[in-house]
């Protein structure tokens, strides 16, 4: 998302959003190339569109994306990737709109990156803690396996013995 976000416009923002490796610039987009673009469903393309998040044309029923609405899915996918929620992603997006020299929205931006940075790095401290625990139980649990598992061939090695000598 940090790459979109320093761009200088909107215009330049669906430029290098929709930059291709082949130096090809397609200024239109079916709902079918999207989806296969970025990996996902024709539902979740219109469920973005209900969300105000993307807004294609229409051509009769066909849904027509240009390369704003490319740009913009894009950041939603990024922005979803790394944690953040739809309303959250919406209401940068929506700086976007804002004439105001992009000082807002890259300050709003960088405030809700640093907090994002914060949460996962959280949730990840999280998830190391209970690793660990987790690691430490499943060592005690084998221990208390091999325990019980030795126990049993001893049992089971007394019983041989004693019926060997009946």
């Amino acid at each position: 998302m940090s790459e979109a976000l320093s761009i200088l416009n909107e215009d330049d923002l669906a430029d290098v959003a929709d930059f291709r490796g082949d130096g090809s610039r397609k200024p239109y987009f079916t709902i079918g190339e999207l989806a296969k673009e970025f990996d996902c469903t024709l539902r979740t393309l219109r469920f973005y569109e209900d969300k105000g998040l993307i807004n294609p044309k229409r051509d009769g029923m066909n849904r027509v994306y240009s390369r704003r609405d490319r740009a913009r899915l894009k950041l939603v996918l990024m922005g979803k990737r790394v944690g953040f929620s739809l309303t959250e992603i919406r209401d940068m997006l929506d700086l976007y709109d804002l004439k105001d020299g992009q000082v807002t929205q890259l300050r709003v931006a960088l405030n809700r990156f640093n907090g994002q940075i914060s949460v996962l790095e959280k949730q990840r401290d999280d998830i190391e803690q209970a690793i660990a625990e987790l690691s430490r139980t499943v060592a005690v649990v084998a221990g208390l396996l091999r325990q019980k598992e030795a126990e049993e061939a001893e049992s089971e090695g007394l019983l041989s013995a004693a019926s060997a000598l009946d």
